[in-house]
């Protein structure tokens, strides 16, 4: 609790004063009598001896007044934020040729695996140096022969995860392939009408006056929107030209970063007649490819022959994406001089009151 105007107390000070004069005031003689002697012989009625308590309702009324101008007021602490974020897109390639092996810090697991890891690290943080983009807007996108949206573009990373757990090698034939080309067409397609849809959300808060600050009602705006393509082949199905795909994403704005997955000597594990065999697999990247659909859209291309290397590309890219925060904080003030005056009111009416009846004086 705080006071506007704590300087109204200063009032207060006419108290004593006022107090002596309505106290000490003589009042002027009812009825004369020639004597006084017979009437110190009657008794002192209790009306008497309470009418002292009207002069001191009048004070306490105008204390009341006083603190009520000095508007008694409490505070509350408010905070606005507003979240510059990226949104991204993670694209990445499920096909058939993701099972080859590669080393994830000694141990061995398939390309898929070590890629799932190093993503949830990379959205969720490690506790080192990845920290994770919790202020950013995230998506999935898988693809083999076809390019299928697993999860939209959302603020919970939670869901996001548990579905890229469940991201698996494609198992039927007839779906196995690489298309590139298809996958950067529907992810830039997925952020650019996230951006939109933001943006008509926006435009509703902005002429209903509730938002100035040109995000979304939760607070947040894209900064820039970014498409992580992880694969490990080349474009062999689907309808798109990569690099037209990646002239349209360049075109909305959106900055590809290619990772080429696997190295040169690779091996697939299989089972064959109860015995686990490590078939040599020849890697298929298409590297010139991921170089120019990366260079095209403003990213970059790198290659992860180990889930270490993986780590840095994804470290480079977190470095170079930054979400900005920004909190404001206010207070706001509810007024409270109203019960003080209103105490004040029923104090006067009862004094007047009093003064009019039980206690009333006459002349």
């Amino acid at each position: 609790m705080q006071l506007y105007s704590p300087w109204a107390l200063i009032l207060l000070l006419v108290l004593p004063a006022m107090a002596y004069l309505l106290l000490r005031r003589k009042g002027t003689a009812a009825v004369r009598f020639p004597s006084l002697v017979d009437m110190k012989s009657c008794l002192v009625s209790w009306r008497i001896r309470f009418r002292p308590l009207l002069t001191i309702a009048r004070l306490v009324c105008v204390a009341l007044l006083i603190v009520a101008l000095a508007r008694p007021r409490k505070g509350t602490v408010l905070a606005e934020t507003s979240t510059e974020g990226v949104a991204i897109e993670a694209v990445v390639d499920h096909s058939g040729s993701m099972q080859t092996e590669m080393d994830y810090y000694g141990d061995k697991l398939n390309r898929l695996e070590v890629v799932k890891k190093v993503l949830s690290d990379f959205i969720e943080g490690d506790k080192k140096d990845l920290k994770g983009r919790s202020s950013d807007l995230i998506g999935l996108i898988s693809f083999a022969r076809y390019a299928d949206t697993k999860c939209p573009l959302v603020h919970s990373h939670n869901v996001l995860i548990e579905f890229l757990k469940k991201t698996e090698i494609v198992k039927i034939r007839s779906e196995d392939g690489t298309a590139i080309g298809d996958a950067i067409a529907l992810g830039a397609a997925r952020l650019q009408k996230a951006e939109e849809e933001i943006q008509l959300r926006r435009q509703q808060l902005i002429s209903s006056g509730e938002n100035i600050s040109g995000a979304d009602e939760s607070g947040f705006k894209i900064k820039s929107k970014v498409m992580i393509l992880l694969t490990d082949g080349i474009n062999n199905a689907g309808q798109y030209d990569p690099l037209e795909a990646a002239e349209l994403a360049k075109k909305w704005g959106i900055k590809i970063y290619a990772i080429g997955i696997g190295s040169s000597q690779a091996f697939t594990t299989i089972q064959s007649f109860g015995r686990t065999l490590r078939v040599p697999t020849p890697q298929q990247l298409d590297e010139r490819l991921l170089e120019a659909i990366a260079k095209k859209t403003g990213g970059f291309y790198g290659r992860a022959d180990d889930a270490k290397a993986l780590r840095n590309i994804v470290e480079k890219i977190d470095e170079l994406e930054k979400t900005e925060v920004k909190s404001v904080q206010y207070t706001q003030f509810a007024e409270h001089f109203g019960p003080w005056t209103l105490t004040a009111l029923l104090v006067l009416a009862a004094e007047m009151l009093a003064s009019c009846t039980v206690l009333r004086k006459i002349p």
